[in-house]
């Protein structure tokens, strides 16, 4: 399950936001695999397309940055016009992970606060657990 949205919008994870406040590592990985989490969007000539990833400068490793809300996130970004997000399941996460492991160094939660985790990828992939078989 995913579907773009405005960043602003009402969409988010309680059961995410709860975890974070609380710091409760376990409770963060039930919250991923059975909510929802909130991805940016990499916005070019006004199409949201892409999952956005942040890098250091210098550096071919990019960090992943997940928001228990479009709100938070749009906190982080204050002065961009429309920022898109897309609502996704533990299932696109995992595969997310997977496929860009070579390049992700590590994942943010909530990083413009209030309450900021961070995971190596490897260690969500762990608590995610294995990919689920296609039902198509």
């Amino acid at each position: 399950m995913e579907h773009v949205t405005d960043a602003t919008s009402d969409t988010r994870s309680d059961a995410l936001a709860s975890a974070l406040a609380k710091q409760d590592v376990a409770a963060v990985a039930y919250a991923l695999r059975n909510d929802v989490v909130i991805a940016p969007l990499l916005v070019v000539k006004g199409s949201a397309e892409q999952v956005r990833v942040f890098g250091r400068e210098g550096s071919d490793k990019r960090t992943l940055l997940l928001f228990s809300s479009g709100e938070n996130y749009a906190r982080m970004i204050p002065d961009e016009v429309d920022p898109q997000v897309m609502v996704a399941n533990g299932q696109w996460l995992r595969e997310f992970l997977t496929v860009h492991s070579q390049t992700l160094e590590m994942v943010f939660f909530d990083v413009a606060g209030p309450a900021v985790m961070q995971a190596a990828p490897a260690d969500l992939l762990r608590a995610l657990g294995p990919i689920e078989p296609s039902t198509d």
